[in-house]
């Protein structure tokens, strides 16, 4: 990449609705090459999707968890129920393994608590689970999709 891409890459993050041309001014090319950048970017997998971004709250899914897992199983046949039984909750927006004494970390979006209580069974029913602690969180102090780019 060099750096226009990163600027087109940039914009992109920003407001993914941008067109070919409205990017093309803002980094000095015509539409045809910036869109040939915008088209390579996306084969060469540097933009994997453009999507739009849903306010929680005005979709009724005021609370948000992080769901912290730990397991005395660590088998390739648990990981994959594992993986199968998270796919199958569509409360689950974000799910990472991890170092240390948490083994698994998920981001859950739910109106309220008793529906986090009702997610919770059907996520331990769907895989045998050693520890489940949750953190809910009280406020949201930085939010962003745009990841840096100088490093890229």
């Amino acid at each position: 990449m060099d750096s226009i891409d990163r600027e087109i890459v940039r914009l992109l993050q920003v407001d993914a609705g941008l067109s070919a041309r409205e990017i093309a001014d803002q980094v000095g090319l015509t539409p045809t090459p910036c869109w040939r950048r915008i088209q390579n970017l996306e084969k060469s997998g540097v933009i994997t999707s453009r999507v739009a971004l849903i306010d929680p709250a005005k979709v009724n899914l005021g609370v948000t968890a992080l769901v912290q897992i730990r397991t005395n199983a660590h088998s390739r046949a648990w990981l994959e129920r594992f993986q199968a039984g998270i796919a199958q909750l569509p409360e689950i927006v974000e799910a990472y393994r991890t170092s240390g004494e948490i083994d698994y970390v998920l981001k859950v979006v739910v109106p309220d608590i008793e529906a986090y209580d009702a997610f919770y069974k059907r996520l331990i029913e769907a895989v045998e689970l050693y520890d489940v602690r949750t953190v809910f969180v009280m406020e949201e102090m930085k939010k962003t999709t745009a990841l840096p780019l100088d490093y890229a």
